[in-house]
């Protein structure tokens, strides 16, 4: 496992829509556990693909109860608002208030194929719309409501 190189804001992949992976092979889970190292390295709370130059849907969250790695991950539910400060590994020095859902529902693949569904609330939800952006091409500074410098 390694510590992987981030992108920053400025890196024009941070902008691109990533594939899907169409099979999990070694590379993605040694992917996988490279972003959770740089994750924990950086001290964030979530990391996707893009945010290491890897065009791939693919992203890892932990809040506190352990690391998850959603593969190909789709928001099939969202409900309520949430407004509250968020940062991004990829823009250190700035966040901002981003409205965000307070509950979403996301179906994925786990690290071994298989489907599965995440219900997330408050912190959780934040996290998973924030990384899921990230594999559309979009950063929280595009849907902040307010700025404040670091």
């Amino acid at each position: 496992m390694a510590v992987r190189q981030l992108r920053y804001d400025d890196d024009p992949i941070l902008r691109k829509k990533s594939r899907e992976i169409d099979v999990i092979d070694d590379r993605i889970r040694t992917l996988a556990q490279d972003m959770i190292e740089t994750m924990y390295k950086e001290e964030g709370v979530g990391l996707a693909a893009p945010q290491v130059g890897i065009l791939r849907r693919l992203i890892v969250i932990d809040v506190g109860e352990g690391p998850i790695t959603l593969v190909n991950p789709v928001m099939i539910e969202k409900e309520g608002e949430n407004i509250d400060l968020e940062g991004c590994l990829s823009i250190p020095g700035k966040n901002g208030k981003v409205n965000r859902p307070k509950r979403v529902k996301v179906e994925y693949l786990d690290i071994d194929g298989q489907k599965q569904m995440i219900e997330g609330f408050d912190l959780l939800a934040r996290a998973l719309c924030h990384e899921i952006d990230h594999l559309n091409g979009v950063l929280f500074t595009d849907k902040v409501i307010d700025t404040e410098e670091e």
